[in-house]
């Protein structure tokens, strides 16, 4: 009898031409673990503290990666975690294979990679090629003459004015300082890009490449995941040494009135990227796991695009897009989306994948950038679009700046290096506070018995917090859970990206896969209410039934309307529809009645 029922099925719904297709949720095609998933930013110093000492660290960590199991992303980028003097809190690396102690120790780290496996969370580290720290011991020993390790670096003689040297060039580091350093008794200058207790590596001496080509894989040996590459753009300079330009003779020279194109984006640093891109699809080769490669380069999209590598020699897999950081703000228009998205999209090789993030440890948080009100929407967006997102760590709960940081308590040194009276143009520490887990003291990042923690807790935390976000069904915690899930339906993991820009400065975009459901999803990027007619997006429009939208709106999940063409998007929202063709419904409820018919007759 199940035979002939099945058969039955099968007969009537060849006849009506439906599809018979799997929703439910996993993805079945042939494609990577990375792509279309979703990677966490965790900045350690400010994730969990597990002793009181008022720093996030390894242990802290470990306690809480359940966090990341719940909320269902596909990996973790820890910023970085290896031993350092902290003169940029990591990203001057006194020990390329080491943990720095007030992180915690190697077997610390060892636990950590183990309850990532158990769980199913892929692990990348941070990567800083550009530079170590002057407390290196390769650059100890430069300093002491040694001329092997003198040869890791990049010294440059000064230039003579009557009785006083001056730096080589005029290049001025991203710090706001310049980017020559001289030691006392000397005449050479050591580069540094950066602050100058990072002095610059020297990747035209082959050392040095295979030192950090030997450090590559011994993280790789350890078990993690792969790396995120900082800064590449920056590794190699113009051997000629000549003095960059600069674009308005009227101002004073600084990193931001001169022209780059000497000390960084240079032909070279994608060749190294292409070479590491080798030493990665080794270890694939051996066992089938690909080892995940993101790059940091703030640069044209020309030059971004480079480092995908090319059809004969690849290179990163997700080179970062910052469009949604730098190039759209909140005054931003739906043409605005529409060009940055469709101009990513086309500039792609055919084997790249798009990649969005909305914030990191740079740059203001979301909330505060577009506004608290406008954060839930951003997010719908970004989990919506095709590829990988990144999600930096307390987006998921909506965190925001804290600007209430004084001069006194500031601690990065790109705002140390100016003054009181300019430094809040110029410091990261408001975007790095610690995360909120509760209304407790310290926001439960600390115990309650530490004295302080690094950076001061912001003031909202008893409004924002992970715990109060777990127990309200309409939070920014629960938004994200539903987008992060909804993403890996086959639809969003597989689907095709049509842009359009609607009446009335409406931001839309479908996704759609032969024989699978059609999304539209529309973002309102005024502050006022607007008219919205979804006939735009194609005649063949019908139904429309709401899958998720911005916390605020008045469109709720699970909301039906049968009249496209007159619906009202709220100020700010953003809502992702479900699409039926014009009498689609009509004709899947009169297959269904059928089946129901040829049950009953079956089983009666």
């Amino acid at each position: 009898m199940r035979g002939v029922v099945l058969a039955t099925l099968a007969a009537v719904v060849l006849a009506h031409g439906l599809s018979v297709r799997n929703d439910d949720g996993h993805d079945h095609g042939e494609s990577d673990w990375w792509e279309g998933g979703v990677f966490y930013q965790i900045y350690p110093r400010s994730f969990k503290d597990s002793d009181g000492d008022g720093v996030g660290d390894i242990k802290g960590i470990t306690e809480q990666l359940d966090h990341l199991k719940d909320l269902g992303v596909d990996g973790v980028w820890f910023s970085p975690l290896f031993k350092s003097p902290m003169a940029d809190f990591g990203y001057d690396i006194s020990d390329f294979r080491d943990v720095d102690p007030i992180f915690g120790t190697m077997e610390d780290l060892d636990a950590l990679l183990a309850k990532s496996k158990e769980i199913g969370v892929k692990v990348i580290l941070d990567f800083v090629p550009n530079h170590s720290s002057d407390e290196h011991e390769w650059f100890e020993k430069a300093k002491q003459g040694d001329p092997k390790y003198r040869d890791y670096y990049v010294w440059r003689e000064g230039r003579r004015i009557g009785m006083e040297y001056m730096p080589p060039t005029n290049w001025v580091a991203v710090f706001h300082t310049p980017a020559w350093t001289k030691l006392d008794g000397e005449t050479h200058y050591y580069l540094h890009q950066f602050d100058k207790k990072q002095p610059d590596l020297n990747y035209r001496n082959a050392e040095v490449k295979k030192e950090m080509d030997d450090m590559i894989r011994f993280w790789l040996d350890k078990g993690v995941d792969g790396f995120r590459i900082d800064a590449i753009n920056h590794v190699y300079e113009d051997p000629d040494f000549q003095d960059e330009a600069i674009i308005d003779e009227n101002l004073p020279p600084s990193y931001g009135n001169m022209y780059h194109n000497l000390t960084k984006d240079l032909e070279e640093n994608y060749e190294i990227i292409y070479s590491w891109r080798e030493i990665f699809d080794s270890y694939k080769e051996k066992d089938g796991h690909t080892r995940f490669m993101m790059t940091e380069a703030y640069a044209s999209l020309e030059d971004l695009m480079k480092w995908f590598g090319t059809e004969q020699r690849r290179g990163s897999h997700m080179p970062f897009n910052f469009d949604f950081i730098m190039s759209i703000n909140s005054g931003s228009l739906a043409d605005d989306y529409k060009r940055l998205i469709d101009e990513w999209i086309a500039a792609m090789p055919s084997f790249g994948s798009p990649n969005w993030v909305l914030g990191n440890h740079d740059r203001p948080r979301v909330a505060s950038r577009y506004g608290r009100d406008r954060a839930a929407g951003m997010a719908i967006m970004e989990m919506t679009l095709p590829g990988i997102a990144v999600v930096y760590y307390g987006e998921e709960i909506g965190m925001e700046d804290n600007r209430d940081i004084t001069w006194e308590d500031t601690q990065d040194p790109q705002a140390c290096n100016t003054n009181r009276d300019v430094f809040q143009e110029h410091t990261r520490d408001p975007v790095r506070t610690p995360f909120q887990w509760d209304s407790s003291k310290h926001a439960g990042f600390s115990p309650e018995n530490a004295i302080d923690t690094w950076l001061p807790v912001h003031p909202n935390y008893e409004e924002i917090n992970l715990a109060a976000q777990k127990e309200d069904p309409n939070s920014m915690f629960k938004l994200y859970q539903k987008l992060i899930q909804l993403r890996k339906g086959h639809t969003f993991r597989h689907g095709d990206l049509k842009t359009f820009v609607l009446t009335n400065n409406v931001f839309a975009f479908t996704r759609s896969l032969k024989d699978h459901q059609t999304y539209a999803v529309a973002v309102n990027v005024n502050p006022f209410d607007v008219d919205l007619n979804l006939k735009d997006l194609g005649e063949e429009v019908g139904k429309v039934k709401v899958v998720i939208s911005s916390l605020d709106s008045d469109m709720k999940e699970g909301d039906q309307y049968d009249d496209v063409q007159n619906l009202v998007l709220g100020r700010y929202d953003t809502v992702v529809f479900e699409l039926l063709p014009s009498g689609g419904a009509i004709v899947q409820v009169s297959v269904l009645l059928l089946i129901a018919s040829v049950l009953r007759n079956i089983f009666a």
